[in-house]
This record gives C-alpha cells, structure tokens and sequence, in this order.
C-alpha cells in the first residue's frame, strides 16, 4: 500500500511543485461543504495542465483515486477523496480570453463565476448559471455538477452553457469534448467510439428514462449523445462529477445582461401554496422564481438586524419572482402582469438596493438554514431533490408529513420555478445517526413517486448515488456502469460516486466528532455547551473564500490577504473538526491547530457575516486559553495581553515613559522581549487621562450635572491614549441632553486577555467592573461605549464569559454605542454635515457584534457623504503588532482600506474639497496612521466639530 509520505514524494519526482501531505493540509480538505468526511493522502496545487497530467499519471501507476476540487463548495460530497485532491482554484483560475461576438470565453478550471462574469461584463455580457456561490464557486465544479442557480430559468443550466471541454481521460489523452454532429461520437477516439456504440444499442431506454425535465441532473445525462440532440459530448460530460475524467478548461457560452430587471414578492399561507402558483406564473418566462421559507427571513433577521431586512408582504412564505425589461418601468410592468396571476396573499415590487438585499438573503440559504428555527443543526443530505414543477406543491405537502413522521424539521427555499427544493434538515448525527439512513431512503421513494430526481443541481455524490435505483431501472444503472468503464477502467476518477456507490451513511463527519465540553473558558449556549458542536457550525458554504468588502462585508481577510484555504474561517474550522474527531490532530497543543490559527485576525467577521454563524475569534480564544494554561505563554501575550496595566503604570508618568520609549536602544528592547514586530511603533500615552481630564471638569461644570443620566464607559484606549475621544463625546452627549458620569473607579473588558486567550484574566476584569457599574445597573443608568472592540465585549463576550452572573446579561442589554443613543433619543438632533465628505472604515467587531447600521443612519440624517469601506483595517488589536504578522496586516489593508483612503486623497489633491477618514476603532486609526499617515476620526470628534456650526470644521482633514 502506498503511504502519504511516498505518495508526495512520487508527485514531487513528477514535476509538481506544491504537494503537501501535512496532517494539517489534509484536514482543511477531508470536507467539501457536505456531511462527509474522507482525509486524502496528498492535497496537490497544480500550476499548469502538465502538473496535472503528471498528478494523474502517478496516481494511475499508484492505483491512487484522483479527486478533482475548486473551491469545495460541493454539498453531496463530491469533492473529497481518500488519494489525491488536486486544487485547482489556487493556480489554474484565469479567465484566458473574451470573444464578444462568438459570447464565449475560455477558462481554466479553477476560474470563479464572477470572474468570468466580471471580465465579460464590459461587452454587456455574463456567465448564465448563478448558484448561491457564484462568488466563489469554479467552473470547474460547476461543470462536474451541472450547477444551475436562481436565474436557470433564463439562461439555463451550466450544461446549457458550455461550447467544449479540454478533458484529460484515464488513458493520459487529451479528449476535446464538443457538438460532435454529423461526425458522431467515433470522431473523440477510441472512447467516443466506445460510447457510440453503447448509445446505438440503448436508444430507446435513454429516450425514456434521461431528460424528462430540466432539472433532472442525477446520475449520467445520456439524452445529450443522442442523435437528435447533436451527440454534445461537452453537455454530456457536464454534471459526471469528476467521475469520467479531468477538467483542464473549457469554452463557455456568454449571455446578454438584462438591461433592467424588478423583484416581485409574492406572499403565501406557507410552502406548498407557494408551489402551487408556480405553474400559472412560468408562461410570463421570469428571469427566476426562488422560494422562501418566512423562518429562514426570520434566522436572517435575528442575526444581521432587522435593518438588514427590507419589508416583506404578508405571508409565511414567499416566492421571489425576478422579471426584466428594457426600463426599470418595462422591467415593474412585467412584475405587475405577473402578479396579477399570482393568486397570492399580498405582494411589492422592489428594484435597486432592496432588491439586492433580499437576494443577499436568499443566496445565504444554505447557511443561514444550518439551524432549525429551535437551535438544532440542520443538515445536508436531502438538500436538492427537484420534480417537475407541476407537482411540487403535492411533493412539498407529502415530504412536509415524511419528515413529521420521522420526528425531523427542517427551513426551506430553492429554486421553485424549475421544481429544485433545498432544505437542511436536524438529522441527529451526533446522538442518532442511525435516523438518517430510513429517512432519506423513504425521501428518494417520494421523488421517485412523482417522476422527480434525487438532485436538481448539486449532483449525487457520496449522499445521493447509492438512490440512483429509485428514479432509474437495472437496465439504465447498468448503462452508466459501462460508460464508467468506458471512460475510467481502472476507478481511478472520484471512486464511489454515481457508479458502484459508497453507502451514503458511510464516512458522516459529525458522528466521528468526540464532545468538547470540560474545562472550557467559554459558554457556548447555542451549542449545547459544546466546542465540537461550536466549531462543527461550518458546514463548509466557503463564503469566506469570497471577497464581499465591496458590499461592506469583512469575513475572511486573511484568506484574501494570502488565498490559502489554511487562511479561511472554513480551513481553520475543519482542523478544529479534526481535534474534536482525534484521529489526524490530536490535541489543543497541535502544531496543526497552532498553524490554522496564527493569522486569524480574530475580527468577528464570520461572526456575522458567515451564514452558519461560526465564531473563529471565539474559537481562537478558547484554543490559546487551553494551550497555555497554567503554562508559560508568548511574550506578546504579557505586553500586549496585559497593556491596560502597563497603560495604567504609564499614566503616573506618561512624559517619562513616552521618552523612554523614544530612545532607540529602549524602543528596540521594548519589542524584542515584548515579541512586537519592529517596524511597529509604539505609541504614545496621553499627557492627561481621559479620568484625570474628566474629574479635574466636574467641580468646574455644575451644569453638566443635569439632563438624563448617562454612563459613559471609559475603556483603556480612549483613556490613556486618546482622550480627545472621550472629551468630544462628552459634548456631544452634553449638547443632547444628558449627564454624562463614568465610574468611580477605572473599568476594563478584558479584550486584550481575551484576545490572547487568558480567559480567567478576563473574568477577573469584568468582574471587577460590574462591581463598579453596580451603581449605574441598579439606576437602569444606559452605558454609553465609544470603543468598538470594548463595546462588543459588552455586548457579546461577557455573558459568555460569565454565564451565570446576572449582572453581565444587564450589561448587554444597557450597553449601546454612542450613535445608537443618540439615534434613540427623542428630540434630538444631529448637528449639521451638509458638505463632509468622509470614508468610514467601520470596525470590525463594530459590523459583527453592534452593527452600523444606527452610525450609517445618523450620519446620513445630519447631511454627510460617507462611503464605508468593508473588510478589516489589519491591526485588529494585537494580531498585526505582533512579531510575523506585519506583512499579513498590511496586505488585509491593502485588500479595501488603503485603496479607498488613496483615493480620497488624490479627490482631495485635485481640489474636491476637504476629506477625511472615519474610524472609531483606536486601531483602525493606528494603522491609517502608521501604514497611510492619514489622521483618522472618531464619530464623536466629528459631531463635536459641528456642534458650533459649519465653520467649526472637523481636525485632521485628508489633503
């Protein structure tokens, strides 16, 4: 038997220059985004087509199975293999040409959706299929799937889609799969030949039994090599799942944008309603018709905000109907038409932004569904079965009374116009995996009942394969057994899939995964106090592969900074998956667990941005508290870590520290034995405190003892490094009407013993500081934060941290931030921002935890014209000051922050008025500082300046 380690060395030898076979590597790619885990030997990243041929050729000789993979976003377990994964998304992902007459480009396999779609668009044209993922989906895996999306009613499936295949087969030949016409299936070789034949003798079975409705995507699309369909080679080797041969590019057809396009939204009583209207709406020839279980808006809403939902028409369920036209008033006439025939509760036509929004949510379906509307995991498995739309209403109702028969619930929505139904459903794998076999049989029944297809467009894979035999005959199944070894004798391509299946319990992750629940530093409520149930939210949806800055998201920015699948939330959640499973990673200890996690910023942004909710700075902390406990730590996390009680040392002689850490020699020493990286810095501490400025005010100023009283939490960095912050917002807070008071004595969070994973350290902070605030809780005195990172640890930590306290839940329900109560107090008022222009980086734990939305209302309500940046400034408090994460932190910059800043610099420099930059985050303001030197503002230094009108212009403008 070949192991790993001669498997590599063989791949090495051949040519390849990125082989890893790391217990670590091979545990970001033992899932794709289904239930199964299969740990490959060797995980191989191929920089052209001759690596691949030469991964193969190994392979071949080694009886190795190959498994092709792009961005893993497979959920039927497609995409993993016990041999070799070759990733192409890392290497082989250009769009190589546009040709805008012919509409076609060509591309290599890893080539992402919207990258074809964004290098076509300047031509007015686009890549058709749309699945959820198309931000980060391949080609590559789309063609093995047959991937459809919301807009297949338009456009198609990809199998529609695609003019040739560049196709490497078992044998090492090239194969250029096409339109083969009148040239017939003998004109692709000796295989072609082969299959011919094999079709020629089974005309009438594959006449009958493929093709009977569009979405009809299980098992091989043999109506495509018929006669009267072109024998289309390429169409029929879309959707065989890797299973016949390699994908080394292809040339896909190119369609037209709709110059204008309106969302309907058509209300029901509930699912099969919804179903039932789908028939009389498909003669209007909608773009897409998507439905939408009312819970799953719900599990959106609960998560992002209400604010991230736009209305919705009454209903339990709605169906999302996209039309198009020439206008937008063509576009909303064609809607109102439609309506008219919907037969629904209630309906809105939306265009613009609301409309983008709603589809945001559609689009997180698969996540945010991975919770019942009771808080159990919910599952794929059973997420894709389709049957033609004129039965989808009786198939809904019937599967709504399998799955209560079998005790299971689950949130639905798909692609309702082409009869495509996705759901997750709470199969316990963990306590009873057993339940998951009965079901999904009974389930493949009931689409066999109605003429349907296991899938719709996610393919078999290892979850559907083996129920091929409840929608085909014997004699069918037997075909498709030859064309496999027609094409691939020796099962060398994705083995267990489609033919001679692997049983589709077999391999489950989560009943594998051993319970994480003693000695933890966190509660985790929603995960049955379990670390393995936390970290096994990730269901692998990869939309942490996707860059969504531009829409002012932020998960994952170190993944964009270096494109390593180490660097994803979802590769670091499947090397905690494997500490929980034990077999590969053993340990908290684990140099793999050590190395998933370094460049984890631990900015919240899958927090909420990741639909299944995963927590990876959560996950983060709790790692290093179990490493390090009770045991010597990295000296970053005692300068750091602990920087309150350095700050508050400093503050008794800031002017003696502050030069004493201007010499060189003591700066330089500082940052050794600190383990800060050198070209960091360091800062300086205020003159005067924020505590010391307040207090010396108070006998001065007995007016600002009246108004509505307010506690105005004073965390480290506004009081010993910017107090100016803290100072403006007590004017504002003032000129609002209340009176502002802070503790008697200093408070702290914990951040920075969070961050670094010294949880007990952080209990002890924070209960120190309910000590203090027991005055203002007891008051039901509102606490005011202006430090984001603080605030959020007020707002989410702490009731972790202290689950059993009852003053840590008062907290989190009196905590808000500055802009959320100034936006909730009655008659006030913000002052004048008519002509500020400004770009707002928002700070990370800010968008996860608290959310800008109130900040983008008031700002746009007192008159200013702010853009917000997305993704993380790449500070994020300690990780980017300490030693080796520098160059990393400067490329997560670079990813939005920095480009937007220059280019308000350069408006400014061309004389379009003043500009600047604003940013809450103290360290959001360091890095502008230290990588743009650009002077970033709080919000409140922004109000203040305007308080006395416009002519008191804000500090620090950009020029």
């Amino acid at each position: 038997m070949t192991t790993a380690r001669d498997l590599a060395a063989a791949l090495r030898a051949a040519g390849l220059s990125e082989v890893d076979d790391s217990a670590r590597r091979r545990a970001e790619y033992s899932s794709d985004a289904s239930n199964y885990r299969v740990v490959p030997s060797v995980v191989a990243f191929p920089r052209h087509v001759g690596e691949a041929a030469a991964a193969l050729d190994v392979a071949t000789q080694l009886g190795v199975p190959v498994t092709s993979r792009g961005a893993g976003t497979s959920i039927a377990g497609n995409a993993v293999g016990s041999g070799v994964v070759l990733d192409f998304s890392r290497h082989l992902n250009r769009v190589l040409s546009v040709d805008p007459e012919a509409r076609t480009a060509v591309v290599e396999p890893g080539a992402i959706l919207d990258d074809i779609t964004a290098a076509a668009a300047g031509h007015g044209l686009r890549f058709g299929p749309d699945p959820s993922t198309h931000a980060r989906a391949s080609i590559g895996g789309s063609i093995g799937n047959n991937a459809c999306g919301a807009r297949a009613l338009r456009y198609g499936r990809t199998a529609d889609n695609v003019v040739s295949l560049d196709v490497l087969t078992a044998s090492g030949d090239r194969l250029c799969a096409r339109r083969m016409e009148r040239d017939g299936l003998a004109a692709a070789g000796s295989a072609g030949a082969a299959l011919g034949g094999l079709v020629a003798a089974h005309l009438g079975l594959i006449r009958t039994e493929f093709g009977r409705f569009t979405r009809q995507v299980s098992g091989y699309s043999l109506e495509h090599l018929l006669p009267e369909n072109g024998a289309d080679l390429a169409k029929f080797l879309t959707g065989t799942e890797g299973t016949l041969g390699m994908l080394l590019g292809a040339t896909v057809r190119l369609v037209s944008s709709p110059k204008a396009v309106a969302l309907a939204v058509l209300g029901y009583p509930g699912m099969p309603e919804a179903a039932d209207a789908v028939p009389g709406l498909l003669p209007h020839q909608p773009v897409a018709m998507e439905g939408m279980d009312a819970r799953l808006v719900d599990v959106f809403r609960a998560r992002r905000g209400p604010a991230a939902v736009p209305a919705l028409p009454r209903g339990e369920s709605w169906l999302f109907v996209e039309t198009s036209g020439d206008t937008e008033a063509e576009a909303r006439a064609a809607a109102a038409r439609l309506i008219a025939d919907a037969g629904c509760l209630d309906s809105l036509v939306v265009t613009g932004a609301p409309a983008r929004a709603l589809w945001r949510v559609r689009e997180d379906g698969a996540g945010l569904g991975s919770r019942t509307p009771a808080g159990a995991p919910a599952w794929p498995g059973w997420e894709d079965a389709a049957v033609p739309p004129r039965h989808l209403g009786a198939y809904l109702r019937d599967f709504t009374a399998l799955m209560a028969e079998h005790g299971l619930d689950g949130l639905s929505y798909g692609h309702f116009g082409d009869g495509c139904v996705h759901i997750r459903i709470d199969f316990p794998f963990s306590a009873e995996p057993g339940r998951y076999r009965p079901f999904v049989l009974a389930a493949a029944q009931l689409v066999g009942k109605y003429g349907g297809s296991m899938s719709g467009e996610h393919g078999d894979g290892r979850a559907r394969s083996e129920l091929l035999p409840a929608m085909y005959s014997p004699e069918a199944l037997e075909v498709m057994a030859a064309v496999k070894a027609i094409f691939d004798p020796g099962n060398v391509f994705n083995p267990g899939v489609l033919v001679d299946p692997a049983p589709l319990d077999a391999d489950l992750r989560v009943p594998q995964a051993r319970p994480l629940r003693t000695r933890l530093g966190f509660a985790y409520p929603h995960d049955g106090d379990d670390l393995a149930a936390a970290v096994h939210r990730c269901v692998g949806v990869g939309k942490c592969r996707a860059d969504t800055s531009a829409s002012g998201g932020v998960m994952c920015p170190s993944y964009l900074a270096t494109r390593d699948e180490k660097d994803s939330t979802r590769g670091r959640s499947r090397v905690l998956q494997e500490l929980a499973n034990g077999s590969l990673v053993e340990g908290f200890r684990s140099a793999e667990v050590a190395e998933a996690l370094d460049l984890c910023l631990s900015c919240k942004g899958c927090a909420s941005d990741c639909p299944a909710g995963v927590d990876m700075a959560t996950y983060k902390a709790e790692v290093l508290y179990q490493r390090y406990r009770r045991r010597l730590r990295p000296a970053a996390h005692y300068s750091l870590g602990w920087l309150p009680r350095w700050a508050g040392l400093a503050s008794r002689a800031p002017g003696l520290a502050n030069a004493a850490l201007r010499r060189p020699a003591l700066a330089g020493l500082a940052r050794r034995l600190g383990g800060i990286d050198a070209r960091r810095p360091l800062p300086r501490f205020a003159g005067q405190s924020f505590r010391d400025w307040f207090t010396g005010r108070a006998g001065s100023r007995p007016e600002a003892a009246a108004g509505v009283p307010v506690l105005l939490w004073v965390d480290t960095f506004t009081d010993h490094f910017t107090p100016e912050v803290g100072q403006a917002a007590v004017r504002v807070l003032e000129a609002a009407g209340y009176a502002v008071q802070i503790t008697e004595r200093p408070v702290c969070c914990g951040l920075t013993w969070i961050s670094t994973g010294q949880l007990d350290g952080a209990r002890r902070q924070l209960r120190r500081s309910l000590d203090a605030l027991a005055p203002a809780l007891r008051a039901g005195i509102p606490i005011v934060g202006l430090e984001p990172s603080c605030t959020a640890v007020l707002r989410g930590e702490i009731t972790e941290l202290l689950p059993a306290d009852s003053r840590a839940r008062q907290v989190k329900t009196a905590t808000r931030t500055l802009a959320e109560l100034l936006t909730s107090t009655g008659q006030w008022q913000p002052p004048d921002l008519a002509g500020v222009r400004a770009v707002a980086q928002p700070h990370c734990h800010h968008h996860a935890v608290m959310g800008w939305h109130a900040d983008a209302a008031l700002l746009a309500r007192a008159g200013a014209e702010v853009t917000a940046v997305g993704g993380c400034c790449g500070l994020a408090g300690n990780f980017g000051v300490e030693r080796g994460h520098y160059d990393v932190s400067r490329s997560v910059a670079e990813t939005a922050l920095l480009p937007a800043v220059r280019s308000v610099m350069r408006g400014a420099a061309r004389g379009a008025g003043d500009a600047m930059v604003l940013a809450d985050g103290f360290s959001c303001r360091t890095q502008l500082d230290q990588l743009a030197q650009v002077s970033g503002i709080h919000l409140a230094q922004l109000l203040a300046s305007r308080l006395d009108g416009p002519a008191d212009r804000p500090a620090d403008p950009v020029t």
